[in-house]
């Protein structure tokens, strides 16, 4: 069973831990948020394509739309 706790004493405890985290910089967060952006765009190119392809082979297997 879980011992009840107090929140002041949890709020402490949860501040002490975030003070320990490594943040980072405005610089990284700005370099990962565009490599993240990138990389979707690249994602849904290919996804894209490949959607495109197999819909062709499809209409080519199956000759629909002659």
């Amino acid at each position: 069973m879980a011992s009840k706790s107090n929140p002041f004493a949890f709020l402490q405890q949860v501040r002490s831990e975030t003070s320990k985290v490594t943040w980072p910089s405005r610089r990284e967060t700005m370099i990962s948020t565009v490599m993240v952006l990138v990389m979707v765009v690249f994602a849904a190119l290919f996804f894209f394509a490949a959607d495109q392809l197999i819909g062709w082979v499809l209409s080519f297997v199956l000759n629909i739309g002659n």
